[in-house]
């Protein structure tokens, strides 16, 4: 079920910011809720998916997200798309400083590994890499291509500083699609959105 939009008059920055806030926490624990059989058979849809994507997209260097309070697990995936072609490289986007851009360290399955200060994996020692893409987790997001992600808005920092820009992939589960997220003058939408139910590019105006 979608959201109720903030009624006329009742737009104020406060009620925005409440409504994007009662957004994220309602879709953060549906998502959350899924049984696991039916999060295994989700994530196999959107894998199938985002293999026919990137099969016409054709990049060589991709980044994606660790999986983090239930959202799309593409570990597994991120294995065998390595593991398909040498020339692959996949990265992981990282907070080095507060306020500032991610980076994205070389990852692979041996690298070494430690864990940030949300206790998320990283790559430990590797070299930055430059994405052509990038695999963006969604808490909630709608037919634009905005997105909610958990407020701190370091992708919105990061996407804004990359150059050249890369290509940004919305993955998420179909419970977090909402008619609007209300987006800020700060938020980087995604050129494309990727659920169970398929690929599709964001419909801009």
């Amino acid at each position: 079920m979608n959201h109720t939009l903030p009624r006329p008059g009742a737009d104020s920055d406060t009620a925005i910011a409440a409504a994007r806030q009662n957004l994220r926490k309602t879709r953060i624990a549906a998502r959350e809720a899924l049984p696991a059989t039916d999060r295994a058979r989700l994530t196999a849809r959107i894998e199938d998916h985002l293999d026919a994507l990137l099969d016409q997209l054709a990049p060589t260097t991709v980044a994606f997200c660790w999986p983090w309070r239930g959202e799309v697990d593409l570990v597994p995936w991120a294995h065998r798309w390595l593991a398909a072609d040498a020339n692959r490289q996949i990265a992981l986007p990282v907070v080095r400083t507060p306020c500032a851009p991610m980076i994205f360290l070389h990852w692979h399955p041996e690298v070494p590994m430690e864990t940030d200060h949300h206790g998320i994996p990283v790559p430990s020692g590797t070299e930055i890499l430059q994405p052509e893409l990038i695999l963006v987790p969604l808490n909630a997001f709608d037919a634009a291509g905005y997105r909610l992600g958990y407020g701190g808005g370091y992708f919105d920092r990061t996407l804004a500083a990359l150059q050249p820009a890369p290509l940004c992939v919305g993955i998420a589960f179909e419970l977090a699609r909402v008619d609007s997220t209300f987006p800020q003058p700060h938020d980087q939408p995604m050129d494309w959105i990727v659920t169970e139910a398929g690929a599709a590019p964001a419909v801009s105006g």
